[in-house]
């Protein structure tokens, strides 16, 4: 007797799927080239300002300008291919394809959320321990820190993509979304996926809450400092800093509670298909956008390198 119950398992092994996440629109078509298109020029001008103004050489902007590149991939790996299907009528990837996209898709996703945490312990050590920070961010620890958060993504990937790549997807090759994501892809397996949907929640869930517990601690702390502070224009200027990272943290954690953590999250497919737009797309967009309208020193600059460039 087969271990996966009754599910018929004589079929062939699936050699490519089919994304049938959108029907081709042209709106929609314009739209999501329009939201790509600002996501890459705003992350790629993110990570030319830090790397060019000698200004923004601190652990801060390093870590920002990691922030930046890894939304450049999150939304790379998607779009390209998922813009291409709007102008196809195949929609065809291929099974590796679809393996790779998923690998790299769930490693910048994970790597992102590490990431947020180390920005939130950095913010932590520069406010509660200014004496301590120069040593304590010093250029090794942060390279540490940023590798960790690469090295901790791509754990998770692996572990993602093995588990689901390996079920036989024999029932139907029609993936109801526009990318290779985990839930469309439980949905068409030919076996008992139980196993695998304990190990994304808890993977997720995992990852999901000890980033947030390292997010919480560290601004709890910050504020108590902040609150203690008797300058006002002091603590206007540190709760503006750490404005931009909360905001982003909000946007990103909000999203993917409702896509991966919330209960019931394999069934909600048609809300996980705008969610998703949301948190590959629009997310990677308002993070430039965050950081640099609602910080000074990015804006300006900003403001010196196109001084600089109209003087030449």
């Amino acid at each position: 007797m087969s271990p996966y119950g009754n599910r018929n398992l004589s079929a062939m092994p699936l050699q490519k799927f089919v994304l049938d996440g959108f029907q081709t629109q042209a709106l929609l078509f314009a739209l999501f080239l329009a939201l790509y298109v600002v996501a890459i020029l705003g992350n790629l001008t993110i990570i030319m300002v830090i790397t060019l103004d000698a200004r923004l050489h601190s652990p801060m902007y390093f870590f920002l300008k990691n922030l930046s590149f890894v939304d450049l991939c999150y939304s790379s790996v998607i779009y390209p291919k998922a813009l291409a299907n709007f102008l196809s009528s195949s929609k065809v990837i291929t099974f590796a394809g679809c393996a790779t996209q998923f690998f790299f898709f769930s490693m910048v996703g994970t790597t992102e959320a590490f990431l947020l945490a180390v920005m939130a312990y950095d913010r932590f050590v520069a406010i509660c321990s200014p004496l301590c920070y120069p040593i304590s961010m010093r250029p090794s620890v942060c390279a540490c820190l940023v590798l960790g958060t690469y090295c901790g993504g791509c754990v998770n990937s692996i572990l993602q993509t093995s588990f689901t790549f390996s079920l036989p997807f024999c029932s139907s090759n029609h993936i109801d979304h526009f990318f290779c994501d985990v839930l469309p892809l439980l949905k068409l397996a030919c076996a008992d996926t139980i196993i695998n949907e304990l190990v994304m929640f808890g993977l997720c869930g995992f990852i999901t809450v000890g980033t947030i517990l390292v997010i919480l601690t560290s601004y709890g702390y910050i504020t108590v400092t902040i609150l203690k502070m008797r300058s006002g224009r002091g603590r206007h200027k540190l709760f503006s800093t750490c404005g931009s990272h909360l905001t982003a943290v909000s946007i990103y954690y909000g999203t993917v509670f409702v896509m991966y953590v919330q209960p019931g999250a394999v069934e909600s497919m048609e809300q996980g298909k705008v969610v998703s737009v949301f948190y590959t797309l629009v997310i990677p967009m308002l993070n430039p956008l965050i950081y640099s309208l609602r910080n000074k020193e990015v804006k300006d600059a900003l403001w010196r390198l196109g001084q600089k460039h109209t003087a030449t």
